[in-house]
C-alpha cells in the first residue's frame, strides 16, 4: 500500500492549528455599513423588503451611528429619501437636504470617529427614478454630470470624507473630482461604482430608498452582468479619471470582477454585497434553511477572498456581534 506524501490534513488537526494556518480573516474593520434616513419621518420605519433594515429620522442618526461605532464598523454609506423630488433631482443638493443635514450632525456628534461616505446619484430625488437628467426620451449624459458634481460639492460642504458616484454616467469621476478640486475640497475621496451591473439584487433597495424607475429600465448605463471586459474597461476608467477606491457592485455573484480587479489593478477595492443578496439570506434562515450567522460569514470571506478590501453591507452589524462573539 502506498501513502500520500503530503497530508494536508495535518493542518486541520485542530481550532488552534486552523487558526494558524487560515488565509482570510474576517473583521469588522472590513464592512461599511449602509444607513437610509428619510425626511420629515418621525419615528422609525421597517423596509419590509430588507428585514431588520429601517428608515431612520434625522433625529435617530445618531443613535444608530454611535451603535455603529461601537461594533468596530469604521464606516457609514449615507442613503436618503427626500420629500420633494422633481425632474432635476434638486433636493440631491440642497444645502439643506437630508443627506447634508445627516452629515453634518454626524461630523458635529462625533468628529473623525467615523468614516462618513454617501451616495451620490440621483434616482431618489427625481421624479423619474432614474440615475440622470432625462432629455427628451433618454438620459442627457453631460447634463447629468453637471448635476452630479453639484451633489458631491454639496455633501462636501456638509462635512462628508468621501462621495461615491453610483449613476453609471461616463466620465463621472473626473466632472466629480474636478468640481471638488475647483472648490477647495482636495481632501474628499470618491469611491466610485465602477462595476455596477444591470442587477436583479437590487429590487429590495428599490423598495428600501423608493427609486424605482417610473418608466423603462437602466440597462443603457448600467453594466450587462454577461460582459466581463466591458467592467474592466469601466474599472480603468475610472481609474485613468482619478478615483481613489472601485466598487463592484453587486458583489457575490461577480467574485470573478472582484477578482480580475485585485489582480489587474493596484488600487484599494470594495465590494458591494447588494440588498438581493442580504435578502435571501434573510429568507432562507428564517424558513430554517440555513444558519444566518455561519452562511453570512461564508459570503463575506468569500468576497475578501476574491480580493475587496472592504465591504459594503446590510449585514455590518449583525456581522460584526457574530465576529465579537466568536
Amino acid at each position: 500500500m502506498s501513502f500520500p506524501a503530503k497530508r494536508l490534513r495535518r493542518l486541520r488537526t485542530s481550532e488552534k492549528m486552523r487558526e494558524l494556518v487560515q488565509e482570510t480573516r474576517l473583521s469588522s474593520k472590513d464592512f461599511i455599513c449602509p444607513v437610509f434616513v428619510q425626511e420629515d419621518l418621525k419615528t422609525r420605519i421597517k423596509i419590509e423588503s430588507m428585514s431588520e433594515i429601517e428608515r431612520l429620522p434625522l433625529e435617530d442618526i445618531n443613535d444608530e451611528v454611535k451603535t455603529i461605532i461601537d461594533l468596530g464598523i469604521p464606516a457609514i454609506m449615507l442613503f436618503g429619501i427626500p420629500t420633494h423630488k422633481d425632474e432635476i433631482g434638486s433636493s440631491a443638493f440642497d444645502e439643506k437636504g437630508i443627506v447634508q443635514k445627516a452629515i453634518s450632525q454626524i461630523r458635529e456628534k462625533f468628529g473623525d470617529k467615523i468614516v462618513i461616505m454617501a451616495d451620490v446619484c440621483l434616482c431618489q430625488f427625481t421624479s423619474t427614478g432614474h440615475c440622470g437628467i432625462i432629455q427628451g426620451d433618454k438620459i442627457d449624459n453631460d447634463i447629468s454630470l453637471v448635476t452630479l458634481a453639484k451633489i458631491a460639492v454639496s455633501l462636501a460642504k456638509a462635512g462628508v470624507d468621501t462621495v461615491s458616484p453610483s449613476a453609471m454616467m461616463d466620465g463621472q469621476v473626473a466632472a466629480i473630482r474636478k468640481a471638488l478640486d475647483d472648490e477647495g475640497f482636495t481632501d474628499v475621496s470618491i469611491m466610485s461604482h465602477s462595476a455596477k451591473h444591470r442587477s436583479n439584487f437590487y429590487a429590495p433597495f428599490r423598495n428600501a430608498a423608493e427609486c424605482a424607475p417610473k418608466f423603462g429600465d437602466r440597462k443603457t448605463y448600467q453594466v450587462p452582468y454577461t460582459n466581463a471586459r466591458e467592467a474592466m474597461m469601466e474599472v480603468e476608467s475610472d481609474i485613468n479619471e482619478g478615483v481613489d477606491i472601485v466598487m463592484i457592485k453587486p458583489a457575490l455573484s461577480y467574485l470573478d470582477i472582484i477578482a480580475e480587479t485585485r489582480r489587474k489593478f493596484n488600487v484599494p477595492v470594495a465590494a458591494y454585497s447588494v440588498s438581493g443578496e442580504y435578502a435571501l439570506v434573510k429568507a432562507a434562515s428564517q424558513l430554517g434553511f440555513v444558519n444566518e450567522d455561519d452562511i453570512t460569514s461564508e459570503i463575506l470571506t468569500s468576497i475578501k477572498r476574491a480580493g475587496a478590501d472592504m465591504i459594503v453591507t446590510y449585514f455590518a452589524k449583525s456581522a460584526a456581534r457574530f465576529l465579537q462573539q466568536s
